[in-house]
């Protein structure tokens, strides 16, 4: 079958079906565009979920009739000349109108900041049906009707209009968010209209109205640098979560973009503070050379590639975990906006008092007399633990500069503790604390059982933990390669407790394994690490096991629930709390404690 060249509308349609995948690509072409050409204002309009009508009208730099004409051919573009080395524009591949144009009805109608006139030109199907001059404001007006009327096969892979819709709007936020200095507007017969105003330099006010304002009382700034690559922007308190990962937003050099590595990062980043299933909030500003970074790797420019992929990720992590560590044990004010509204008021027509009961007081309760509960040697009254469990972990001693809760203590003064001091414990689990603005509710084994987790994390990580010697070494066939890989990182894997050497070109000898892992399977555990390596460069996979193993003993070593303590003891636990970095949350990724300020209580019974 002999060669021939391709007609140049069927050439668009092709380039089409990658670059205008649905009528949100088109969307986010346009903007891009709009963006590019130095907008402040952009408005956009939709209808039948963009599918009918989709306009994009902005107060840019706009263009001339000639341009016009060069506008919806292929490869024809104002933002590069001749190198993709140095790309700083959102768009420069010179592909979105025609593509756009070979498979709707694209009008665009445009005049120059300064001139005294405008043009228009409009395409359906790829044909030109006219360029004309024309009266417009200054700036650009780019309307798409009747998208994929000329490839009807790609309608029947469209969503609903509601949904198509819901996509536009999303695109719109990430714009939104990437550009606060621009005024959005989004508006439409299939929608309510959608408006952010332009916020300047205040990145967080922008945030808070695309997110929500819950965003702002509940977020951290991030501000880290490491070599040449910048990370700025916000993460949320891990306790600040959602129920997917649509709320993490990723931009590079401003580019919005939805990269695996920075998702997975971030998912990182708050391992052990947020449960499974649910999904922390952030938004990250990652700027670096346009050299070290390529935006080329796909027509719709949403996936980017770093030069050093792990120093991306390495900057990621330890910006949002040491933010963490300095700020993200205090508890989301979502708690106790949740807890507001789950109080009503208490007086209900026919309510008749119950007969009066014992006077309360933290030694006793009405139902039954307090009983000591004996110590472990850690000042708190656990119950008896199997020593088994403990086998390899020294377990730390009572913290010198901690108060001896064997002797009586003074009542503590809320003022002098952010957790404040403890008044009551209700239910047999939860502590309440009074503070110096408000009152706390801590839950007592959610709370422990991370104390004594970073007490046995800490020691996991100060020696070498105890290793099994496997009685016959285990052989693990590999591919060369991975085989390299894995020995670059012997000596952090023996670090661990597992002991791996070469054997032979395709293969690795693992002669010993973690104590604290029990019977192991060494082949699994092995590749797994190989393919870690592989992706990541890091050997993290083992750790976490291990960590996984400290934080399961830790939920069974600690104060269970019904649990009663001594006044003395829920003041210890709440001073510990404030000395370990990630108290805020239990290893599950629950909160430990909730705060309600004193303003919010006076509001439940009408006071302010």
């Amino acid at each position: 079958m002999a060669i021939k060249q391709l007609s140049e509308t069927l050439i668009n349609q092709i380039a089409a079906g990658e670059v205008i995948e649905r009528p949100a690509s088109a969307a986010k072409e346009l903007i891009e565009n709009a963006l590019d050409a130095g907008a402040t204002r952009i408005e956009i309009a939709t209808a039948g979920g963009g599918k009918a009508l989709l306009r994009v009208s902005d107060n840019g730099s706009g263009m001339e009739q000639a341009d016009l004409e060069l506008a919806i051919k292929r490869h024809c573009t104002s933002k590069i000349s001749d190198t993709l080395d140095d790309i700083r524009t959102l768009g420069f591949r010179g592909e979105a109108l025609p593509s756009i144009g070979s498979v709707a009805r694209l009008s665009i109608a445009s005049r120059r900041v300064g001139s005294a006139g405008g043009a228009e030109i409009a395409v359906a199907g790829g044909k030109v049906l006219h360029l004309r001059p024309a009266a417009a404001n200054p700036g650009t007006i780019v309307e798409v009707r009747d998208l994929f009327f000329a490839t009807p096969a790609r309608l029947k892979f469209l969503k609903t209009e509601k949904a198509e819709a819901a996509a536009i709007t999303e695109v719109v936020k990430r714009m939104a968010i990437a550009f606060p200095q621009v005024r959005f507007v989004l508006s439409g017969s299939d929608r309510s209209t959608l408006e952010f105003p332009a916020t300047g330099d205040d990145r967080l006010a922008r945030m808070a109205q695309v997110l929500g304002k819950d965003f702002k009382d509940n977020a951290i700034e991030l501000d880290a640098m490491r070599e040449d690559v910048g990370l700025t922007g916000f993460a949320g308190v891990p306790t600040f979560n959602r129920g997917n990962s649509a709320h993490q937003y990723a931009f590079v050099n401003g580019r919005p973009v939805q990269d695996k590595l920075i998702l997975s990062a971030i998912r990182g980043a708050y391992a052990e503070t947020i449960p499974s299933g649910r999904y922390p909030i952030a938004v990250l500003s990652i700027t670096l050379d346009p050299a070290l970074l390529d935006v080329n790797v796909h027509p719709a420019k949403s996936d980017v590639r770093f030069r050093d992929p792990g120093l991306v990720r390495g900057l990621i992590v330890g910006a949002i975990r040491e933010a963490l560590a300095r700020e993200g044990d205090r508890a989301a004010t979502t708690g106790a906006d949740g807890m507001l509204r789950a109080f009503t008021s208490g007086f209900q027509p026919g309510w008749r008092p119950s007969a009066p009961s014992a006077p309360w007081t933290p030694d006793a309760s009405p139902s039954r007399p307090y009983q000591p509960a004996a110590t472990n040697g850690n000042g708190f009254g656990l119950r008896e633990r199997p020593q088994a469990a403990f086998d390899g972990l020294a377990m730390p001693a009572a913290r010198a500069e901690s108060t001896p809760l064997a002797e009586p203590m003074r009542p503590e003064e809320p003022s002098r503790f952010p957790l404040g001091a403890a008044r009551a414990q209700l239910h047999e689990n939860y502590i309440v604390a009074q503070t110096e603005d408000g009152l706390v509710i801590v839950d007592q084994h959610a709370a422990h059982e991370r104390l004594v987790f970073e007490e046995m994390r800490k020691a996991l990580h100060s020696k070498r933990p105890a290793s099994q010697v496997l009685l016959i070494p285990e052989i693990v066939d590999l591919p060369e390669e991975d085989c390299d890989r894995l020995m670059v990182f012997a000596d952090e894997l023996g670090a661990l407790g597992l002991a791996v050497e070469r054997f032979g070109p395709g293969a690795v000898a693992v002669r010993e394994t973690p104590a604290m892992l029990g019977e192991v399977d060494a082949q699994g555990l092995i590749r797994q690490l190989a393919d870690e390596i592989a992706e990541w460069d890091t050997a993290s996979g083992l750790a976490a096991k291990l960590e996984y193993v400290a934080a399961t003993m830790a939920c069974h070593g600690s104060v269970r629930s019904g649990r009663r303590l001594r006044p003395e003891e829920m003041n210890a636990l709440l001073r510990q709390m404030e000395a370990t970095p990630g108290s805020g949350q239990c290893n599950h990724g629950r909160p430990t404690y909730i705060e309600l300020k004193l303003s919010d209580i006076e509001r439940l019974f009408g006071r302010s």
